[in-house]
């Protein structure tokens, strides 16, 4: 029990550091610290205002983060009871450390963007990792259910397409293609005339797939009434017809501060809520259909 209340602790931290990441890039805080880390300006607690304000919170909560994950890789090695909820913990703690370096890189190298996007996308593995312990109540490795293969098959194209389209998403907010393309055209054409309309254009266009993924999935497990994924692919559906119009709005708005870091809010939640799905159906006593 305290293991998996670590564990959903860390995760929504994992969460909220996430959105508030997005906040720093959408408010360009990202050097509010100066090029120091660990240090803030040269300081352990700078002066609090402006960018530092925002920068320095974020590392604030980064800290936090770190301070409980590394308890709860303790707990994990003390209290597990087999093999794979041990190996899975080493892997969370080396996506942890992978960030720390990351971040550090992107202060000495000025934010580069491609750093920045693979910093996004390990947090979403760690989150996705701490969901797992979350949802792990009886720590009894994965289950073959033959009549939930299909969807579990799925849900993990559903992840990797989600993961891809956070992935090149990400890129593009911090290569800011974002105004690249209008909300439905890019100039006077629907197609991509050049490199940041096509990766913006892919980027929709992967999105795209996602919403009619979701809507064929959410379909078929209304229709068969399973139960275990009904639910959670009714507000997966929801969450991403949303997204779509945040998306819409932050373009329309020029990217406004609130709209794009509402954006990123949604996708993680978007992806948390198929990881846990696809982690739900692994277990037997989950298997309410």
């Amino acid at each position: 029990m305290v293991k998996r209340t670590l564990a959903f602790t860390v995760a929504i931290l994992t969460y909220i550091l996430i959105v508030f990441g997005g906040y720093v890039a959408s408010s360009e805080s990202g050097m509010g610290c100066g090029p120091d880390w660990p240090l803030c300006n040269g300081k352990v607690i700078p002066i609090l205002q402006g960018d530092t304000l925002i920068e320095f919170g974020h590392r604030v909560i980064g800290a936090l983060l770190f301070i409980l994950a590394v308890v709860l890789y303790g707990t994990i090695k003390k209290t597990a009871k087999h093999e794979l909820e041990k190996k899975i913990a080493n892997w969370m703690l080396l996506l942890l450390s992978l960030q720390l370096i990351m971040g550090a890189i992107i202060v000495f190298y000025h934010l580069p963007s491609l750093i920045i996007s693979t910093h996004l996308l390990i947090a979403m593995v760690f989150l996705s990792l701490l969901i797992w312990y979350w949802r792990n109540e009886e720590g009894n490795g994965f289950s073959e259910i033959e009549t939930l293969q299909g969807y579990k098959k799925h849900l993990n194209i559903l992840i990797l397409l989600l993961f891809f389209t956070m992935g090149i998403g990400a890129y593009v907010k911090h290569q800011h293609y974002g105004l690249a393309c209008g909300w439905l055209s890019c100039g006077d054409s629907i197609l991509p005339g050049s490199l940041p309309e096509l990766l913006q254009t892919i980027h929709r266009l992967s999105a795209f797939i996602s919403v009619c993924y979701i809507l064929v999935i959410t379909y078929i497990v209304v229709t068969k009434n399973i139960k275990i994924l009904k639910s959670r692919m009714v507000l997966a559906l929801f969450i991403i017809i949303l997204q779509i119009i945040v998306g819409v709005i932050t373009i329309l708005s020029f990217i406004s501060v609130s709209f794009a870091v509402l954006h990123i809010a949604l996708a993680a939640l978007l992806f948390a809520i198929i990881i846990e799905a696809r982690i739900s159906l692994s277990y037997p006593h989950n298997l309410d259909r």
